[in-house]
């Protein structure tokens, strides 16, 4: 049976790939949960600093949600097709959006429909000059229902996204550098080696210090700036106590390079992460955090 999502996990980073090139990786339902469910793996794994999305194959980063299947649950009533396809695909765009490591699009071909929410979702995307983006979903008689409606007003303002709501038509990777969907546009061979480099620039940072930015940033952005402040400085109460922190700072003052040894758990179990710092030459510092695969990540491909 063929992997819906594939995963290699190179230097810290876990490339994961749609994997339907034949369907253009469109969003089926296994799909979907499959890919929640490796996310979940992947948030608790701490030798995972970071994540690649892509699409399998040369035609498409994902055409969008599969059509047949979710036709067939139309036929079925709007409470089945609601529950089967528009909550479900609402579920992943919102978790990758509150996802607490750093995830980055690796847009290398069409991005249509859903394939195109999910690069609205995530925090970082980068793309090929062979990409195309579409929201496409009005030419079916429907609105977008992975959160489109909702994330690309925010991003391009209301009357650029209702044009491309509007009309379905697509447009050009360019055109998303200019609306904010994507942070780069790069020759395609040079797609992959760009995700790369952007996520090893991030996970030599604090992965406490990561998840509180990527945290406070998607809990605040759509909030007052008032309540926004509230959220960046409850974040930043969750760091004071760690020992990244005080490693940064020592490390700051004395001018050397420091060895961040933490973990996002300071979000969720806040006393594991009050632990002694390691310098960056004490035994062990260097391997702090490179946890054994865990037994769902068994099987999975690790590269140096």
């Amino acid at each position: 049976m063929t992997k819906l999502v594939l995963c290699d996990i190179r230097d810290r980073v876990a490339v994961l790939t749609l994997n339907r090139p034949e369907k253009l990786n469109a969003l089926n339902y296994a799909l979907i949960d499959r890919l929640l469910a490796m996310l979940d793996a992947v948030e608790t794994d701490d030798a995972i600093g970071a994540v690649i999305l892509t699409g399998a194959g040369e035609r498409a980063f994902s055409a969008g949600g599969d059509i047949h299947e979710f036709s067939a649950s139309v036929a079925l009533g709007a409470d089945v097709a609601l529950r089967d396809f528009v909550m479900r695909g609402q579920r992943l765009t919102a978790r990758l959006e509150a996802f607490r490591k750093p995830i980055i699009a690796a847009v290398n071909g069409l991005a249509f429909g859903g394939g195109c929410e999910i690069t609205e979702a995530v925090p970082l995307a980068i793309a090929s000059e062979r990409a195309l983006l579409a929201k496409p979903e009005i030419r079916l008689a429907m609105p977008p229902t992975f959160g489109g409606t909702q994330r690309l007003p925010r991003l391009a303002g209301r009357k650029r996204a209702l044009e491309l709501l509007l009309t379905g038509e697509a447009f050009s990777p360019q055109r998303a550098l200019e609306l904010g969907l994507v942070n780069q546009v790069v020759p395609h061979a040079e797609l992959m080696s760009a995700a790369l480099d952007l996520a090893h620039r991030i996970v030599r940072h604090s992965p406490a210090a990561v998840a509180s930015i990527l945290t406070a940033v998607a809990r605040g952005l759509n909030q007052s700036i008032a309540e926004g402040l509230l959220v960046e400085a409850e974040q930043f109460a969750r760091m004071a106590p760690t020992a990244d922190l005080r490693e940064g700072l020592d490390a700051w003052i004395v001018r050397r390079k420091p060895g961040f040894g933490g973990s996002w758990t300071h979000i969720t179990r806040p006393d594991e992460a009050r632990r002694p710092s390691l310098a960056p030459d004490e035994p062990g510092a260097q391997d702090q955090g490179a946890a054994a695969t865990r037994p769902f990540m068994s099987g999975w491909k690790r590269q140096k």
